[in-house]
C-alpha cells in the first residue's frame, strides 16, 4: 500500500490537483480533510473543535480518535518517545493499522512562517512549536518513525520541496521507490535506552512523568544518529504534558 498523509502546512494545498494514482490511501490530519473529498480516513486528537469536523462522512470514510491511536502509539513506545504531535501519531497509527508499504508526506513539514499564513487555511496554531518535552527535538521524533518504519518494510517520503523538520528523503508522487537507510546498531541503542528509562504513557498523556531530559536528548542523539540526520537541536521546553 502506498499511503498519502496530508497535514495542514501551506505546501499541502498542491495535492488538491494530484490524482488519486499512485495513492492506495489518503490519511487526512485534523483540517487536512478541506484539501480533497476522496480521503480515507481522517484523524484528530480529542480537543479538535467539532465545527471543523466534515458535515458528512461517505460510508468508505472512518475517522481516528484516540480510542484507536493511543494503544497503536504506545505499541511503537508511547507518546513520550515518539512525539505527542498528531504527524507523528499519524505516523504510528499508520504503521500499525495499515502497514503501508509506502507513506508520503505533503503538508507536514512543522516549519511556520513568522508573518502570514502558517497553514493552508490561514493562520493557525503551530502545535508542534509548543513547550512539551516530547517535542524538544522534532527532527530526532522523525528519525525514530523512520526507524521504526523502516524496519517494518515501509519508506517514509517527504513530498514537500520547502524547509522541513522531518528527515525523511525526498520524492514526488511519481518517485515512490526512493531508498531509506537505517543505522541498525544506532537504533537498538536508542531503544535499549528507552526501555531502560521505562517512561510508559497509557492513557496518551505524559505530565505524570518527572523525566530526566538530559537522557531523553541522548536518546534523540542516537535516533539522529540511526537516521544520519542532522537537527536544530533541542528546544529549551521547560516539563510540560
Amino acid at each position: 500500500m502506498k499511503l498519502l498523509i496530508l497535514g495542514s502546512g501551506p505546501s499541502a494545498i498542491a495535492a488538491r490537483d494530484w490524482p488519486r494514482a499512485p495513492f492506495d490511501h489518503i490519511l487526512a490530519i485534523n483540517n487536512a480533510w478541506q484539501i480533497r473529498d476522496d480521503w480515507d480516513d481522517l484523524i484528530y486528537p480529542y480537543d479538535f473543535p467539532a465545527d471543523r469536523m466534515p458535515t458528512a462522512i461517505a460510508p468508505n470514510q472512518r475517522v481516528i480518535e484516540d480510542d484507536a491511536f493511543v494503544p497503536a502509539q504506545n505499541a511503537f513506545g508511547g507518546f513520550l518517545y515518539a512525539g505527542a504531535t498528531m504527524a507523528f501519531t499519524a505516523t504510528y497509527w499508520a504503521l500499525h493499522a495499515l502497514k503501508p508499504d509506502v507513506i508520503a508526506y505533503l503538508g507536514c513539514d512543522m516549519v511556520y512562517a513568522p508573518t502570514g499564513a502558517t497553514h493552508f487555511y490561514g493562520k493557525g496554531s503551530p502545535d508542534p512549536l509548543r513547550a512539551d518535552i516530547s517535542l524538544r527535538n522534532l527532527e530526532a521524533k522523525s528519525a525514530r518513525a523512520q526507524g521504526f518504519a523502516a524496519r517494518q518494510g515501509c519508506r517514509l517520503l517527504n513530498l514537500g520541496t520547502g524547509e522541513s523538520r522531518l528527515t525523511f528523503p525526498r520524492a514526488t508522487p511519481q518517485t515512490l521507490d526512493a531508498g531509506v537507510a537505517i543505522d541498525g546498531a544506532a537504533m537498538d541503542a536508542a531503544l535499549k535506552r528507552e526501555r531502560a528509562l521505562g517512561y510508559d504513557t497509557p492513557t496518551g498523556f505524559h505530565d505524570h512523568i518527572d523525566a530526566d531530559l538530559d537522557a531523553l536528548d541522548a536518546i534523540d542523539a542516537l535516533w539522529l544518529k540511526a537516521a544520519g540526520a542532522t537537527s536544530h537541536g533541542a528546544a529549551p521546553t521547560q516539563k510540560a504534558a
